[in-house]
């Protein structure tokens, strides 16, 4: 289930172990507009005939664009007005178009002194398969 309710939060109201869930299918429509945006026509992405020749035998789904839906989760953790100061992926599989993902994110350490906080994230295919991890680094505004 996802959760869209957006809020405010200060720094003593996360809690280590607080989680956060958003999943959404992909779709040619949102590669699109992510290559439109971003300036990316790889073919590997948007070039159906290159793709079968390659080394995923179909277009695969921009890697950047997966992960950039982890900033739904992050928010949902650490409210509005939160700034993403860093993050790590790990990518270890292929998203094609029409694959439905899982973003699962934790709340795993909290940084007082300079109000941070650290979370946790993969994101896995509709048949379980881990296509990311990795770490974020929030500041959450006083």
């Amino acid at each position: 289930m996802n959760d869209f309710s957006i809020k405010r939060k200060t720094f003593e109201e996360i809690n280590i172990g607080d989680k956060a869930r958003f999943s959404k299918t992909l779709t040619e429509a949102d590669m699109f507009a992510f290559s439109a945006i971003t300036g990316d026509f790889n073919p590997i992405h948007v070039d159906e005939e290159f793709s079968k020749n390659s080394f995923f035998k179909r277009r695969v789904v921009y890697g950047m664009m997966t992960s950039g839906i982890i900033n739904t989760t992050l928010t949902l953790l650490a409210g509005a007005g939160t700034i993403h100061l860093s993050q790590t992926l790990k990518f270890t599989a292929p998203v094609f178009i029409g694959d439905t993902i899982t973003v699962n994110s934790e709340v795993v350490n909290k940084i007082p002194e300079k109000n941070r906080i650290i979370i946790k994230t993969t994101i896995n295919k509709q048949d379980g398969t881990l296509v990311i991890e990795g770490e974020s680094l929030l500041l959450i505004p006083k």
